[in-house]
């Protein structure tokens, strides 16, 4: 299994690409299912996340040309419906095959799914969603079974937020009979991206971006060319290195727009660093203070930043309150950062980090694609070495970690 060593060796300077958006490119993927012509998308990141995807395609039957950011995926003859457990098990974000399946071949059998271990993500709402527009589910040996001759189209008030939930019923609606209301949807750039793929192919979908979403169902949809966005939360783990380390770093080919309440709170906390349409400059600074967060749905402050931030404050003059919201047990990395010698206490959904705390170098697990990202941000103000085991996780979400890393001056190295 392999492992990072990295070595704090002071500010980090230079520039960072950063590359598509890995929670885009997997609804996107998976909408390449409803079109009987082929589907091209590009700006698509290389990790482990999207090739277990398209190897769940290419069971299904699509016939999948990757090269490189680029891929063709043709699914005008899928020969399974079928999204098998082997698979599913690595990524929860293999339940959105359902809604696609569903709504172009009237049946779906889809494992349900496994991923990071960061608190209860459950696919109910998906389903009862689902079920509202017509859909008989059954749940047998760890399997979803779903059937419809044609989804209708319905008015889904979502219980709670859901960013899956909200793409996998938008493409099963897109091909519905009828016109779909979604209400409490989700608003996150990703689902936003998702539609205009869809609209590009010929779906008529309005209102994403807002809680409300409109989708009228049309009989077929078409070929298309789709760019993914860039990632916001790897261009915000940047951010946070450049930060920790008191660097000038330009991270660039994002949208800054899509971190807005993240970059609010780092400006707030003395962070100095200048945007424009795709590029941050962040420059060295004299010393941080500490900020309380909460993490809440877009456009508030990102769960999945929640991990790398808490790095930073370890690195902030005062006590931060940290606040997860979203999911119950995402607070797995601060016994690894208090390994390193930062001051957190965990008291229910808060976490209570004091600095400046001086961090060492020491032996560490990742246990969530997250969690990972912020003991990779630790390690870089570490004195010595630090070795992070279970690195699969940040390989899921994360492109070229290691060259980027080494591009703007850390010294990091891939134990194999």
């Amino acid at each position: 299994m392999d492992k990072l060593r990295i070595t704090g060796n002071g500010p980090l300077h230079g520039e960072v690409r950063i590359s598509g958006a890995k929670n885009a490119a997997l609804p996107c993927l998976t909408a390449c299912i409803m079109s009987p012509e082929a589907v091209t998308l590009t700006n698509l990141p290389r990790v482990r996340d999207i090739h277990t995807m398209i190897r769940v395609l290419e069971e299904l039957g699509a016939a999948v040309e990757l090269d490189g950011e680029r891929v063709i995926i043709d699914a005008a003859e899928l020969k399974s419906h079928t999204a098998t457990y082997d698979l599913v098990k690595t990524m929860r974000a293999s339940i959105l095959v359902l809604g696609p399946l569903l709504a172009r071949f009237g049946k779906a059998r889809v494992s349900l799914p496994g991923g990071c271990a960061i608190g209860a993500r459950p696919v109910n709402l998906h389903l009862e969603a689902l079920e509202k527009m017509g859909a008989k589910i059954t749940i047998e040996h760890g399997y979803i079974d779903a059937r419809v001759d044609r989804l209708q189209g319905a008015e889904i008030t979502f219980a709670n937020v859901t960013v899956t939930g909200t793409e996998n019923i938008m493409m099963a609606a897109a091909l519905a009979r009828g016109t779909t209301i979604l209400h409490n949807a989700a608003r996150e750039p990703e689902v936003i991206d998702l539609a205009e793929m869809l609209n590009g192919m010929g779906a008529k979908i309005s209102g994403q971006g807002t809680d409300t979403i409109v989708i009228e169902g049309v009989d077929t949809l078409h070929g298309h060319t789709h760019p993914i966005i860039p990632d916001r939360i790897e261009t915000g783990t940047y951010v946070c290195a450049a930060a920790v380390t008191r660097g000038d770093v330009r991270i660039t080919h994002t949208r800054p727009e899509y971190l807005k309440r993240f970059l609010d709170v780092m400006r707030a906390a003395g962070l100095p660093f200048e945007v424009d349409a795709d590029c941050i400059h962040v420059k060295p600074h004299n010393g941080l203070k500490a900020q309380d967060i909460q993490t809440q749905p877009h456009p508030g402050f990102p769960t999945d930043m929640q991990a790398q931030f808490m790095a930073v404050m370890t690195q902030a003059e005062g006590a931060s309150a940290i606040t997860e919201s979203i999911f119950e047990n995402r607070f797995m990395h601060v016994s690894e950062l208090n390994r390193m010698g930062a001051d957190i206490t965990v008291k229910g959904r808060t976490a209570i980090t004091k600095g400046v705390t001086p961090m060492s170098g020491a032996q560490v697990m990742a246990t969530d694609l997250r969690a990972s990202a912020s003991l990779v941000v630790a390690a870089l103000v570490a004195k010595g070495d630090t070795i992070i085991d279970r690195i699969y996780h940040l390989d899921r979400g994360y492109c070229d970690l290691e060259k980027k890393l080494e591009g703007i001056g850390a010294l990091v190295e891939r134990i194999r």
